[in-house]
Parts: C-alpha cells; structure tokens; sequence
C-alpha cells in the first residue's frame, strides 16, 4: 500500500533533476499513505516523471522500492496496492525464463505486464491495485485502476501537462497546477455527499473509473477502456442464477471467502480487523481466526450514544471468536478535535459522518497492527441495506394510484404550515404523536410526487432533495438516471445493488477507508470484494440472499458456521456517529460559522436560503437535516483547506 503521483509534459522541456525534484515533491504531498521511503524517477527525452511514497507490507528489503524499472529496462511503475495471487503469477513468469531480483508483488505486476500486455496481465490479477506504467519502447504511459474502485486514482491535464496521482493533494505541488472547483460537480455532491466518478470536484480532473486502464501515447491522447464491467457480471448473473441448494450455495460461498481472506492475510508486517460486530465484519474476522495460529487482534469503536454504540456487540463476538480485542469509545469532544483534519486527508469534499469512526478505528489499529482487513462490501453484494426493502415497499403503496391523483394529494399535504401541521397532532395521544408532524407531512407528499420505483431509490441516496442550492451548477445526468439499466438487470433490489456497487460503493464506501486508514498509514484488506465473490454473489437466486424482507440470507447462514446466531442477528445499524445530537450541541458553533450567511453569500457557490432554512429547522428539532447540512459543512471545511494551502 503506497501513494504516487508523476505528470506527463513536453519531451526535453525539463532535465532528469527538474523532473525529478517535482515528482518528489508531489509524491511527499502523499507521505501518509508511505511513511516507510520514498523515490522518484523521470526521463527527459519523454518529459515523463514518476513520484512514490512506500509502506512496505510484502519485502521489506530496498528490492521492493518505487518507481521500480523493469529487467529489461524498457518499463517503469509506480504503484499502490497488493496483488494477492501474486506468487502464482510468478511462477508463471518463471516458466517464460524470467528472473526476478526481490520478492515483491510490485515487480510481479511490472513483468506481467511487460511479458503479456497490461490487458492481459490485471485480468489475472486478484486484488485492490492503482498504478502507473511507462513503456519506454512504445512511448505510451498507461493508467490502471482495479475491477471494484478500491484504490483511488486522478488524472488529468493542466496548462498541457499530464498529473496524475493517488490522491489530488499531490497535484498541488506540481507548478502547472491551477484549480477550479466544478460547480456541476459539487451540485452532484450536495445530492449524493460524494463526487461521482468520473468527475472530481475540480475541472479538468477525473477519477479513473474503477475496472477500466486508460493509455496516453507520444502523441498526447489518451484511449480508455474497460477491461472489467461490473454491468455485464450483473446483467450474465441474473441471466443465469446457479441452480444450486442453500446448504450448496453456502459451502461454496464459505471457499470463496476462506481463500480470499487467507490470501489478504499475507504479510510481512504486523495484521488485524476491524470488528464492529456486524455480518460483514463478524465473517471475516471468524475466517481470520479459523485460519490464523495466534488470536487476531481486533479493533472496534463504540460511541457514547446507545443509539449508535455497537461495541458491546464487537465485544461479544470477539470473546466467542477468541481474539485479541481492543475498543475505543468515541466523545464529542474527540471528534470535534478532529474536525480541522478531516477536509486535509479526503482532498474532495466528503459528507458521509462515519469518516469520523473509520478514522478513529483507523488510528487505533495502527497503534498495533500495519495492514487491518475490512468488511466493505457484503451490504452491496448480498442486499444488506434496508432501503432495498423499503423502496419496493414503498412503491408497491404509492404505484397502484394514478399519478395525477398523487400528486394532488402531494400539493395538498405541502400546503399548510410547519406550525400548523405540529399544532394539529398536538393533541393527539404521545405514542401516535410524531416528533414533527410537519417532517412527516413533507415526507408523504415526497413520496407521492415521486414517478416510478427507481425514483424511490434515488429519494433514499440523495442527502440534498430540491435543486438550487448550488449556484451555477446542476449535477449531470449519471447513470442512476439511465434507463437502459432496467433491460439489464430488471429487478428492482438487483438494480439498487447494482448502482450502489457503481456509485456509492467506491465514491462514497471505499474512498472513506482509503483515505481514513491511509491518513494513519495502515494498509485496509477488503476480501468481499475478491472479484470472484462479487461475479458469485450475482449468480446467486434471490431465495438464497433475501427472505422475509432481509438480506444477506446466505452470507448469515456462513457466518453461524462460525458465530451463534444469538450474538449477529440483530436489526442492521450504520457505522455512523450521532452527528444529529452534536449538531444541536458540542458541534453547534463550529457548525454556525461555517453556515454563516453572510459567509455563504461572500463564497459564491450556495444559496444560503435553503441551508439556514435546514438548520434552523435541525436546531428547533422540526426536522433531522443532519445528512444535508453535514454535506454543506464538510464543503465549508474542504474550502478553508484548500484555500489556506491545497490541502
């Protein structure tokens, strides 16, 4: 796990040392994600230069340093990540005669592909990888990105250079660097919470989407293409379900988890788990230690709010499975500590609260452990979030009335007041009294209003529900709008799987554990997101992931192989932190700066109406605006972070 950044320029326009010194520069923007060394590398007569910072999880030696160059000499790479079958491959290699100088993956990736095309060479990959290839006999830099956007990778072109990189903060040390926020791009924000790929929040700048390369040859331009497609896995799965037994199903699905957790075990360094006692986390932290000779060292976080507080449960599965536990519980007080970090480390602006705890239980791992492996993924793969749920429901409901008469009934639940609709449950017995009538009312009519059961959906993700918020900018048509995924995957919970695992899994899910445990420097494994689970998960029946409106129907009946049912099967809880409550209080005046009006107006880029409107109506306890608002500030705060020096 490392970070690296390089550009591409004219050829002969800086000497090796120029080109050198400021791809050294960009990469030290990245030291976090590798403390352990650093190196550069640069080729004048290409104009090509290459950055990286190292932290040495397989090899420790100086064999495994970056920018690494090939045997041959022709080929150069910079990368980040593990490719755990990578002992395989080189075996493989070894058959072609080649020989290799170390052990380490990195030169594994590099003379695969030199030897079989980079094409060739990640379809055999199994792992979470970014990287960047120079082929000095073509000419051509390649990037690459893995099948599931688990590592992150920007790109992009400034005055006719090249940057590309892990992270975007290491674009701001290259002297070509001249940012400019994408207002299309933060209205896309202030709806999901995240930018979506392939935009970043500044112009000119994409994220490589996740499964695909993209090459640039001696001639500038760039090619894309996508050598993995999660949409045709979906659209081959749900065309031809295996025809298999719940007992089949989960002995197969048990193999497939065992081999990739064993794999994503591999070290050289120090290893443990997250553990918040979930599904997800319980079956990789059961397989860990079924095949582990020492007690796995665990970490959880629990908060000082029964409502979000999960450690008790983390601590209940651990004391079964036996590991080495550690826990830490989270105030307002150590969060609010936080808060002028969190907009360095994340680079764009990110409004999903539980970066909060995947920080804090980042943090406490690294005290002990180097890489920690991860549950990410099982809610996306096996229906595990409720509105997959919710959202047929709600439409099979609201769908069997006409349209227009919904949204009549829609107008006629908005037309009284806030004051108005509380005044009238006011005396209504407390157990059929809601905590705000008004809330209720606005939430019915947007229900009603809404046309067709995607569209539930798309009510469940957005954080921000009415446009005009971002000033100048309107988020672009992405593809939870795009119709022709019904034809391909025409189910409706397939579908939200489906565009979950496109959009929120890697924009939102990944790139909060990228960024949290690479702030601390800590390798994060996610084996439910081994390609071979993911391409398995979509082959699987309905019956065998969802009964009686739940998921994860098979991936429990693995997990009680391991772990009593009494101890997992409860009512799912997000790894969120109370963000509601400690906006009301310890957070309130950190909160009220930043959503300052006058400050808003000055800035240009909001409206600040309807945001002060949703804060006073979160302060009065009218309504939980939380998510919208959190949204809001954490832009605020990545603001004053770029602007006091690019993060």
């Amino acid at each position: 796990m490392c970070g690296f950044a390089g550009f591409l320029g004219e050829p002969g326009a800086l000497g090796v040392e120029a080109l050198e010194r400021v791809a050294a520069d960009m990469a030290a923007r990245l030291e976090t994600r590798g403390p352990d060394d650093a190196g550069a590398w640069g080729s004048a007569s290409a104009g090509v230069a290459f950055g990286h910072r190292r932290l040495a999880i397989v090899d420790l030696s100086a064999t495994g340093r970056q920018p690494m160059a090939s045997a041959s000499g022709l080929s150069v790479i910079v990368y980040n990540g593990e490719v755990y079958n990578f002992r395989e491959l080189r075996r493989d290699l070894e058959k072609e005669d080649l020989r290799f100088r170390g052990d380490s993956d990195t030169e594994v990736v590099l003379e695969a592909c030199e030897a079989w095309g980079v094409e060739r060479a990640v379809s055999k990959f199994i792992g979470m990888f970014a990287f960047a290839l120079w082929d000095g006999r073509a000419r051509r830099l390649t990037l690459v990105r893995d099948r599931l956007g688990v590592k992150p990778l920007y790109w992009g072109r400034c005055g006719g250079v090249l940057l590309f990189g892990s992270q975007l903060k290491a674009f701001a040390a290259h002297p070509a660097w001249r940012p400019a926020v994408d207002r299309d791009a933060l209205a896309a924000y202030v709806r999901y919470g995240y930018v979506p790929a392939p935009r970043s929040i500044f112009r000119g700048v994409e994220k490589l989407e996740p499964g695909c390369l993209v090459t640039i040859d001696a001639g500038g331009e760039a090619a894309r293409r996508r050598y993995w497609d999660l949409r045709a896995v979906a659209r081959a799965g749900v065309r031809g379900r295996l025809a298999l037994t719940a007992d089949a199903a989960a002995e197969a699905l048990d193999a497939l988890l065992r081999d990739a957790v064993r794999r994503r075990m591999a070290a050289d360094v120090p290893l443990g788990a997250f553990l918040s006692g979930g599904i997800d986390s319980s079956t990789v932290v059961a397989l860990m230690q079924v095949q582990s000779g020492r007690a796995v060292k665990s970490f959880s976080i629990g908060f000082d709010s029964e409502d979000h507080d999960e450690a008790r449960h983390a601590r209940r599965v651990a004391r079964h499975l036996g590991t080495d536990h550690t826990e830490l519980t989270v105030t307002a007080d150590r969060a609010r500590g936080l808060l002028p970090r969190l907009a360095a480390w994340f680079d764009e602006p990110f409004g999903d609260s539980s970066m909060i705890p995947t920080f804090l239980v980042s943090e406490l791992a690294r005290r002990q452990v180097t890489v920690a492996l991860s549950g990410d993924g099982g809610d996306e793969l096996f229906a595990g979030y409720d509105r997959y749920f919710l959202a047929p429901a709600q439409w099979r409901l609201v769908g069997r009335w006409p349209r227009p008469a919904r949204r009549a009934l829609a107008a006629l639940l908005r037309a009284p007041s806030a004051s108005a609709w509380n005044h009238l449950f006011r005396a209504a017995p407390p157990r059929w009294r809601p905590r705000s009538a008004a809330a209720r009312a606005e939430t019915l009519a947007e229900l009603l209003d809404i046309e067709g059961p995607d569209g539930f959906y798309r009510h469940w993700v957005a954080q921000w529900r009415t446009d005009g918020v971002v000033l100048g900018g309107r988020a672009p048509r992405d593809v939870l709008g795009d119709p022709t995924v019904r034809d391909d995957v025409p189910e409706l919970t397939d579908r939200m799987r489906f565009l979950d695992s496109v959009t929120y899994l890697p924009d939102d899910v990944l790139t909060k554990v990228d960024r949290a445990s690479m702030a601390v420097g800590l390798e994060a494994r996610v084996p439910l997101l081994d390609h071979r689970i993911v391409e398995f998960a979509w082959r699987l029946p309905p019956a065998l992931t969802v009964r009686g409106g739940a998921g994860k129907r098979l991936l429990h009946q693995v997990l009680h192989r391991y772990v009593p049912r009494r101890l997992v099967d409860r009512p799912k809880k997000g790894f969120g932190a109370p963000i509601d409550d400690w906006l009301r209080g310890p957070l309130r005046a950190w909160a009220e700066d930043l959503l300052d009006a006058n400050r808003l107006r000055r800035a240009g880029y909001f409206e600040p109406g309807p945001i002060r409107g949703a804060w006073r109506e979160h302060l009065s306890g009218v309504r939980d605006r939380q998510t919208g608002l959190w949204t809001i500030l954490m832009f605020e705060s990545w603001r004053d972070a770029w602007d006091a020096g690019g993060a």
